[in-house]
This record gives C-alpha cells, sequence and structure tokens, in this order.
C-alpha cells in the first residue's frame, strides 16, 4: 500500500511538471505582405550606400494558440495584387507590389477572417496597416501612444468603429507568456514589437520596424524619418537585452535576405 501511494505521488508529480496541453503558441506561420524597393538606402542608414537601391521584405505572422488565431501586422492593401507592376513611392519612398494576397493565403491554410479574433500591429505606416479592416470584428491591440497620433490632416488612423484596446506599455496577449507585445517607441511615436515563445524554435522577437535591416542593427543606425532617435536607440537596446535573456532570434519584417531564407505559409514554424 505504501509503494502504491509513493508510485501515486510520483505519477501525479510527473504530470503536474508537464505544460497544458491546451497552452502556448502550437504554430508560427511567416505571410508574404509584399515587397518594395527603396531608391536610396540612405533614407535608412543615414550617409551609408547614398543612392544605392534597397529590396526589402514585407512580411505579416499568424499565430496559432489553441483554438485562437493571432495575426500580427497586416502588409501593404491586398488591392495591390491587382496591379502588376506595383505603385511608385512618392517623395523618395520605395515603390511597392504584392503578388499574392494576405486573403488567398489564410484561405489555403483554412482560416477565414472572421477565425481571427485578436491581432496587433507593430505601428500605422502603409506597409504594416493595409488589410486591417479585413478583420473588422478582430480585437486590435495598439499603443494609445499610436492610435492617438494624427494620421494625415489629422485624420483618424483607424476606423472609430474596429474593436481595439489601446496598450500602454507591454501586454501578455493570452496571459500565459507567449506572446507579448513589447513597447519600442521610435520608429514612430507607438511602435511595438512581438515577443513569441515556440516550444520548438524557441523565442522569437518580430522586430516590427524597430529596425529594418541587419546592418542597421548591428550599427544601430537611425533612419531620418524616425520620430525619435533617442527612443528608436534605447528601443533597440531594450530588443537586445530580451535576446540575450531570451537566447531569442530576431526577425526583422523588412530584413530580406533574412527573410527569403525563412520558411513561408503553408510551412510553419513550431
Amino acid at each position: 500500500m505504501r509503494y502504491a501511494v509513493v508510485a501515486i505521488t510520483v505519477l501525479a508529480a510527473m504530470l503536474g511538471a508537464l505544460p497544458a496541453s491546451a497552452a502556448g503558441v502550437d504554430r508560427l506561420y511567416v505571410l508574404y505582405c509584399g515587397e518594395a524597393v527603396g531608391p536610396d538606402q540612405s533614407r535608412w542608414s543615414p550617409g551609408v550606400n547614398v543612392g544605392v537601391p534597397l529590396p526589402v521584405s514585407d512580411n505579416c505572422y499568424l499565430i496559432r494558440h489553441g483554438q485562437d488565431w493571432f495575426l500580427w501586422d497586416t502588409g501593404l492593401p491586398d488591392a495591390l495584387a491587382a496591379i502588376p507592376d506595383g505603385v511608385k513611392g512618392a517623395n523618395g519612398g520605395p515603390d511597392s507590389k504584392r503578388t499574392k494576397t494576405l486573403a488567398a493565403q489564410l484561405q489555403e491554410l483554412g482560416v477565414k477572417p472572421a477565425d481571427i479574433k485578436a491581432m496587433a500591429i507593430s505601428h500605422t505606416h502603409p506597409d504594416h496597416i493595409g488589410n486591417v479592416e479585413e478583420f473588422p470584428q478582430a480585437m486590435l491591440y495598439v499603443q494609445k501612444a499610436e492610435y492617438e497620433w494624427p494620421g494625415a490632416n489629422g485624420a483618424p488612423r483607424f476606423d472609430p468603429n474596429h474593436p481595439v484596446t489601446k496598450l500602454e506599455g507591454d501586454h501578455d496577449v493570452f496571459g500565459d507568456g507567449s506572446v507579448v507585445i513589447i513597447s519600442t517607441p521610435g520608429h514612430t511615436p507607438g511602435h511595438q514589437s512581438l515577443l513569441v515563445r515556440l516550444p520548438k524554435t524557441g523565442a522569437v522577437v518580430l522586430s516590427g520596424d524597430a529596425v529594418h535591416f541587419k546592418d542597421n542593427w548591428d550599427n544601430r543606425r537611425v533612419p531620418s524619418m524616425n520620430t525619435s532617435k533617442e527612443q528608436t536607440l534605447a528601443s533597440m537596446q531594450r530588443i537586445a537585452d530580451i535576446l540575450a535573456k531570451e537566447h531569442a532570434q530576431l526577425w526583422i519584417n523588412h530584413d530580406k535576405p533574412q527573410s527569403d531564407a525563412q520558411k513561408k505559409s503553408p510551412q510553419f514554424y513550431d
């Protein structure tokens, strides 16, 4: 009898040490959300590679957490897919296009727009918010400073009817530490990044536009269009500290060589 009690106690301890099957992130999909070519890299790296064109990637990320779907960034508008040559950039901005819609990639996975219950955007530049209103029912997580930052001619940056949670700092999306929004202002007033803890891949930080490509990260260069150089540098250091603590990978959204090497949906990271 005594041995039976011991065995039950040991078994209970072993079961208690196992993670709950419903908790945590199951899959992270990297979605193609457009591409662009900047005519002058020095727009992003002042004084470096002046006049050299810069090809950039534009990704979105779909996360499955148990039965829930969470979308990070929405890329360039799907409507661009109907314009084969894309659109020309204004005022030195990049020429942009997309050859496959976000909607088509979700459909390929069997995910309907209504299945996306929550989403977040890194910031409100057009190459990140192009399809927000394709998910009108999804709770939008955005920093209050970004939400209230006036758009062109003082216009609101989002549809006022879209459900929103205005953040003032970090936010644990599912309450279990698996998906954490990290406040990283500087590129814009309310820029944010995302920490994702995957069971096999490990921790990943999705940088948004806290940094645009690896050379800028390595040399801590700040684009001239950023709203605050000081905040940008502080956010870069914060990300570096998180990478060190979590032994995490840094996934730079617009770094085309890195993006080209990543698995794209319908493949996934787990």
